[in-house]
């Protein structure tokens, strides 16, 4: 940091609530014009590739050092799951009838296994089953005056998802029951499944009483396997204005908050990244982390991750990510609630319950990261769908998310990653 200057955010320029909204301002301008001018990024898009250049040229103006990264991923493998899963069943129940449930067996069990594998998991397991695309990361690095001896990145995903179809015709309600209902059929299926084989063997198969109702059963779930076939809508991807533009501003609003103001710290490095392909299974952000693990672990490194600044009620601090099977890092989430307490908030210890954040699949290469997010876990009506553009945006959740990163910001250089602070 400049010589004299104090440790804490707000008392690092003249006058901070002023400057917090000028870079709120910033951040939402930004948002606007990615928007208008770009419009929706699926990953490994055109589009997306057209927003990474431009944040690429707006970190030049307040980073030492920027760079597009290239990776390669596969188009519509993570949600190509879902209809794989409504394929699969469909077929389970047509091979039932044919008398071979050993068939539908083993087509229930694949889809559990997509279910399970990309869904809960997110591992890369139907990659070589789609085409190849080229994605990208942009990670801008502002250096310190001395030897770097920890690092930050701050960082959100620029891509934006293809429209989830029943968020947008009925909101949660009908997402989770379209969900739910497909998912107890695939186990209602999996189980006659079972019984049809121990009872009337793997083919040519005859089945009387209590096992013929179960077969018939099967047929009460057809509409949920057909409905989970057009739950993507590949063919309109969205603004993604808040999801998750809000983290990729901020994250370079922090930069230029340092530079504007001819700030920069002695020992720490400061960096933004905004990840790619992170709607298609967190793909940008595991491809920089693996790409970068070496120097990542040789300096110690905080990923503060920001997903959807929006929601100002529901902003909260992810301690556990991936259906809730990954903790995030207890140092990290400490550094963000002490942060946002120096913001004037006192932020509660979430999960994100279903799904994932960039900071699990981080968290997982053995990165110290978590998520900071502002949204209704409902979800909310805009989640994934056509409402997500920028004239919902809602500045002051972008001014306060900022104002946690930069509080955070001054913690982490004075006083490292501890266990509490």
């Amino acid at each position: 940091m400049k010589r004299g200057m104090t440790l804490k955010a707000t008392e690092s320029v003249k006058n901070y609530p002023s400057s917090l909204r000028m870079y709120t301002n910033y951040a939402t301008r930004e948002i606007k014009k990615v928007c208008k001018e770009i419009g929706p990024r699926a990953s490994g898009t055109e589009n997306e590739r057209k927003a990474q250049e431009h944040f690429k040229e707006e970190m030049k103006t307040c980073a030492d050092d920027v760079q597009l990264e290239e990776f390669e991923m596969h188009k519509y493998a993570f949600m190509g799951w879902v209809v794989i899963d409504g394929i699969s069943m469909l077929l389970a129940l047509l091979f039932s009838f044919l008398k071979m449930p050993v068939v539908s067996l083993v087509l229930a069990v694949v889809a559990l296994v997509c279910l399970f594998a990309e869904f809960l998991m997110y591992w890369e397991f139907l990659d070589p089953f789609f085409p190849k695309a080229i994605s990208t990361n942009v990670i801008g690095k502002r250096k310190p005056t001395g030897e770097v001896k920890r690092r930050i990145i701050f960082a959100g995903h620029v891509d934006s998802s293809y429209e989830w179809t029943y968020t947008h015709l009925g909101g949660k309600a009908l997402l989770f029951a379209v969900g739910i209902y497909a998912v107890v059929g695939m186990f209602f299926v999996l189980i006659v499944s079972i019984i049809s084989v121990i009872k009337g063997g793997a083919v040519n198969a005859e089945f009387t009483g209590f096992v013929s109702v179960l077969r018939y059963a099967q047929l009460a779930f057809i509409p949920g396997f057909i409905a989970v076939l057009f739950f993507t809508n590949f063919k309109l991807p969205v603004d993604g204005a808040n999801d998750n533009l809000t983290g990729c501003t901020t994250a370079i609003a922090v930069l230029k908050f340092l530079e504007d103001n001819d700030i920069r710290f002695e020992n720490t490095e400061v960096c933004a990244l905004t990840a790619g392909s992170e709607e298609a299974g967190l793909r940008g952000s595991r491809a920089y982390t693996k790409r970068h693990l070496k120097e990542l672990q040789e300096i110690e490194t905080v990923y503060f991750g920001m997903d959807t600044l929006r929601d100002f009620e529901d902003m909260a601090i992810y301690s556990r990510d991936m259906t809730g099977t990954v903790k995030t890092d207890p140092r990290v989430c400490a550094l963000m609630k002490k942060g946002a307490e120096m913001a004037g908030l006192d932020l509660p210890y979430s999960s994100v319950y279903i799904g994932a954040s960039d900071a699990a699949a981080v968290t997982k290469l053995g990165v110290p990261a978590a998520t900071l997010a502002a949204m209704n876990p409902g979800p909310p009506k805009y989640y994934h769908t056509r409402d997500d553009k920028a004239d919902i945006l809602i500045p002051k959740t972008v001014e306060k998310g900022l104002d946690i990163c930069l509080q955070s910001l001054f913690l982490y250089d004075e006083q490292g990653l501890k266990e509490s602070y």
